[in-house]
């Protein structure tokens, strides 16, 4: 459950330090998702940050698996 810590752009900012591309977005659960796309030591940084997030967060879990690549050229916040 994410609220009030601004996730999702602290994640499209380190997702754009690392020069990964993809998304995140809110789910209706309170979850995020985040779908991430590039070289394979910076989407492995990217789910490293993901387990601890920015400063306020509080992360409980990341399930992570492999998915198609969509063919982003940028990395945004959706939805």
């Amino acid at each position: 459950r994410v609220q009030g810590v601004s996730f999702r752009w602290y994640a499209q900012e380190q997702a754009r330090s690392l020069g990964v591309v993809g998304w995140v977005r809110n789910e209706p659960d309170g979850s995020v998702l985040l779908h991430a796309e590039g070289e394979d030591d910076a989407v492995d940084a990217l789910v490293a940050w993901c387990h601890h997030g920015p400063g306020m967060a509080r992360v409980a879990d990341v399930t992570v698996r492999e998915a198609a690549a969509g063919g982003a050229t940028s990395f945004g916040i959706t939805g």
